[in-house]
């Protein structure tokens, strides 16, 4: 017993011992880490008072300390920002879908305002703002140099005043100006159509009102076609939309998946991830989807288009998506005013970080320039048919219903040859969608069990 208790209390001791030898050093890194902070917040606080009292022209403190802080930020990443309290409330209004400006979603890269994507129907939009774009004078004032925020700002101005943007554009030879009238944005987070048989979903934006909205357009399409027997499938086209909430992209996917994980956040500590998973209920009621992307999707439309093409819920058409895989909280701060701040990546349902990468999609279709209209016209010189010939042969063997029907079918024809003109992408996934349905009902469902 004694012999026991003595190696008992020798393994305390020895314990104690190890412990102290490897918590000594770490303390003293601990210490004089935070000794260093110290330093440099010292530092700051001698250079805050110099500027104030030694810099040429008066200036106030609250602007030095909102610069501090927004540069502190934007170092991080391009989407981490301060929100003064006029910005946060643009922001807020913003998520309603109204706000004033020229309509278009940007980013900073190289120093300049790079376009997002120019939202539908807008002043940018009319103006022939393009994804890719880059902004590098405003008014003729140069951005470079500028904060993203301080960039924005320049582009702010009343509703129906001018402004000159010089614009980069890749496959343009020199930089140009476009002449923008600023407008107050009225944002329809989706416009819905039928073409055919097929029902087409546009989503511009994730705002609080895109579920709802796109529910209820979707529902009133399928009516009007006569039910869901009488739809070929669905188009939801996701070009150039920025983006928006994160808790909106979930239930867009969710409206289409039966089952399974939509997309997970993965932050810097294990605990700061989350998933979203689908709930039973699809309003497509498995009808074939095709989802249409190009450059200016991104974040929120990237979670919709991943979860759908991962689980082969959908066919994704287009070209490469924007490759925002981060995720911003909105942290309100005193003084009403906030911080953007990049807390997590995301990832699509196959563990697909989309950051700097996007979605590629499934089938690439290239959206061609829209040709001159002597083109056009040589075109249609050079189509001719056996009925153009001189004393070609009538067809008197048709009855009047097989006339009617022959002419609606060049009715459509000739439909689809409008749209692939005015936009070949979306007539591209039209036909995707009648190629299924031509296939028969038995080959769509199958599909629908497949993605299940």
């Amino acid at each position: 017993m004694r012999k026991f208790l003595l190696a008992s209390i020798t393994g305390v001791m020895f314990g104690a011992v190890v412990t102290t030898q490897v918590a000594g050093p770490l303390i003293a890194q601990e210490a004089e880490k935070k000794a260093s902070v110290y330093e440099q917040l010292d530092l700051f606080g001698d250079i805050f008072e110099r500027i104030r009292s030694q810099y040429v022209e008066d200036v106030e403190s609250e602007d030095l300390i909102e610069a501090a802080i927004n540069g502190m930020l934007t170092s991080l990443d391009p989407h981490s920002s301060y929100l003064s309290p006029d910005d946060a409330q643009a922001m807020r209004v913003q998520t309603r879908g109204e706000f004033g400006g020229l309509g278009i979603e940007v980013t900073q890269e190289e120093g300049f305002v790079k376009v997002v994507s120019p939202i539908d129907g807008t002043p940018a939009d009319d103006a022939g703002m393009e994804a890719g774009d880059f902004i590098t004078h405003v008014d003729g004032e140069s951005v470079l140099g500028l904060t993203l925020d301080e960039a924005v700002d320049l582009m702010r101005g009343p509703v129906g005043s001018e402004i000159i943007i010089t614009v980069v554009r890749e496959d343009a030879p020199e930089p140009f100006d476009v002449s923008i009238i600023r407008d107050t944005i009225k944002l329809t987070a989706v416009r819905s159509r039928t073409v055919g048989e097929t029902v087409v979903l546009r989503l511009t934006t994730f705002s609080d009102q895109t579920f709802p909205t796109m529910r209820d357009q979707l529902a009133e399409k399928v009516e009007e076609l006569g039910g869901i027997d009488n739809v070929n499938g669905f188009v939801i086209d996701l070009r150039n939309n920025p983006g928006g909430l994160l808790t909106q992209a979930v239930r867009v996917s969710d409206a289409f998946l039966d089952s399974g994980e939509i997309v997970s956040t993965r932050g810097r500590e294990p605990q700061d991830g989350d998933r979203f998973n689908a709930e039973e209920g699809d309003l497509a009621d498995g009808k074939p989807i095709v989802v249409l992307i190009n450059g200016g999707s991104a974040s929120a439309s990237e979670i919709v288009a991943g979860a759908l093409q991962d689980h082969r819920r959908a066919i994704v058409v287009g070209t490469q998506s924007f490759g925002k895989g981060s995720v911003q909280t909105v942290m309100p701060l005193r003084g009403d005013g906030a911080m953007r701040l990049t807390t997590a990546r995301y990832y699509t349902p196959s563990g697909r970080s989309i950051q700097a990468l996007g979605v590629a999609p499934d089938i690439i279709v290239e959206q061609p320039p829209r040709r001159a209209e002597d083109e056009e016209d040589e075109d249609a010189r050079s189509t001719r048919s056996e009925a153009d010939l001189r004393g070609s042969l009538s067809n008197n063997q048709l009855s009047e219903d097989e006339r009617r029907q022959i002419e609606e079918d060049r009715a459509r024809a000739e439909e689809a040859a409008e749209l692939r003109d005015d936009d070949y992408q979306l007539a591209y996934a039209i036909d995707i969608l009648k190629g299924l349905s031509a296939l028969g009902p038995e080959y769509a469902a199958s599909l629908a069990r497949q993605a299940n």
